[in-house]
């Protein structure tokens, strides 16, 4: 072969290897969000959004292979127009069908890439998420305000996102990613990545978690997968068991026990990885053991985050519920889904913590089956097993769609920004042609 075709054009086979523009676009509109609290904000919503509109122009110079994602992410945008123009406020639909579009330029702008471009830009995002956990996981040791949240007595890592749960949905993902791929590098990430998840005491975030190393030993193989998992999980335990005192905010935070835990848990996954796959498996599940029974003999310091109730997201269900048997077919309208409920008192709020149906409450029917095309519009992109980070890009995806379950993590773009992404390196690889 004289060259091959990547990232929309013609180039040497010697520079193969470089990222392409459109990709380092795309990375820059990630990052950004990362910085700009998720990009929930109008500046970095808008900074993001042009950032990911400029890597698809660049990346589309060549005719797009797979039209099926955006065709789907389209066909909902333009329900939520419709339903907006009818319920009089056709501005309220402008968040959603940009939260579509930065979707769809994501995954369209991703999928051009080969596949040493693939494992470049899979490495360039775990690395900014390990950067990420570590603000977050510092914000709980030096107990920085803008970077943590309080609840419950206790200092939730929020990092530079600001909403801990997303946060959380944000490291887990990249977390199974940095799993899959076999090196000292990636299992020192991964750590970091667990332990800024566990920084941030969210618990759909391990659900989510979980659902994703399943999904990864599935596509990738049990004994591969526990093998790779094992050392970043053990030195997460030690990292984060070593944080734990440093949570309630009514005593100091141990700094010296919470740096040596994570230098001490970064050092293990690293070394673990040059250990035979049994000792790592065997070694990772008495740690898990032992901490566990440390965690629960110590649980009086994390409380109710020990626990599975959430009585705010019951009240915001059950008040979504009312909503969706006073409105089944076409929603209340994109923007208008607010919950009331009693609990100590009346009580609002803007989302019902779960994303699905939050579409059904603002869309109706009619939008939970036009979200029904895209996922399986999902599904139907990263089917097919190809070359460079794909068990772990797949079960990326899933950590997201599975915490989105529990959070408004549609509404950020940093987390459609990461969905969008892993699932372009997780598309069919473009097809080299020859250079004349």
């Amino acid at each position: 072969m004289g060259g091959v075709l990547a990232s929309g054009g013609r180039v040497r086979a010697s520079d193969a290897d470089a990222v392409p523009l459109h990709v380092l676009l795309l990375l820059s509109a990630l990052s950004a969000a990362v910085v700009a609290q998720g990009g929930y904000y109008l500046p970095g919503r808008v900074l993001s959004a042009v950032l990911a509109g400029t890597a698809l122009v660049i990346a589309l110079r060549d005719r797009p292979r797979d039209l099926f994602l955006p065709l789907a992410c389209g066909g909902l945008a333009v329900w939520a127009f419709l339903r907006a123009v009818v319920g009089g406020e056709p501005l309220s639909a402008v968040p959603t069908i940009v939260a579509l579009g930065v979707l769809a330029a994501a995954f369209l702008a991703a999928q051009r890439t080969d596949v040493r471009q693939r494992e470049l830009c899979a490495k360039a995002v775990i690395g900014l998420g390990a950067l990420a956990a570590l603000a977050g996981w510092a914000a709980v040791v030096w107990r920085v305000p803008s970077w943590s949240v309080v609840a419950d007595g206790l200092a939730r890592a929020g990092s530079t996102i600001t909403y801990p749960n997303a946060a959380a949905a944000l490291f887990a993902a990249l977390a199974v990613v940095a799993i899959s791929l076999p090196s000292a590098w990636h299992a020192g990430a991964a750590c970091v990545l667990l332990t800024g998840l566990g920084a941030t005491l969210s618990r759909a975030g391990l659900l989510a978690l979980v659902s994703g190393l399943v999904a990864a030993g599935f596509l990738a193989g049990w004994r591969r997968t526990a093998r790779h998992a094992a050392g970043p999980v053990l030195g997460a335990v030690v990292a984060v068991g070593a944080l734990v005192p440093s949570f309630p905010v009514a005593t100091p935070a141990h700094h010296l026990l919470a740096v040596g835990g994570l230098l001490a848990g970064v050092g293990l996954a690293a070394g673990l990885t040059r250990v035979d796959g049994r000792v790592q498996v065997i070694t990772a599940a008495t740690v898990l053991v032992v901490g566990g029974v440390a965690l629960v003999a110590r649980g009086n310091l994390l409380g109710d985050r020990l626990s599975l109730s959430s009585p705010d997201r019951a009240g915001a269900t059950d008040a979504a519920l009312h909503l969706i048997a006073a409105n089944p077919l076409t929603g209340v309208g994109p923007g208008r889904g607010w919950f009331a409920f009693d609990r100590d008192g009346p009580r609002v709020m803007r989302y019902a913590h779960n994303e699905y149906l939050q579409v059904l409450v603002e869309l109706g029917a009619i939008g939970l089956v036009l979200l029904g095309v895209l996922l399986y519009a999902v599904f139907r992109a990263a089917r097919t097993r190809v070359d460079g980070p794909w068990a772990g890009a797949v079960a990326g995806v899933l950590v997201l769609a599975v915490h989105s379950g529990f959070d408004f993590l549609w509404h950020l773009p940093v987390t459609l920004l990461a969905a969008g992404l892993l699932l372009g390196l997780a598309s069919p690889l473009p097809k080299p042609k020859e250079t004349p």
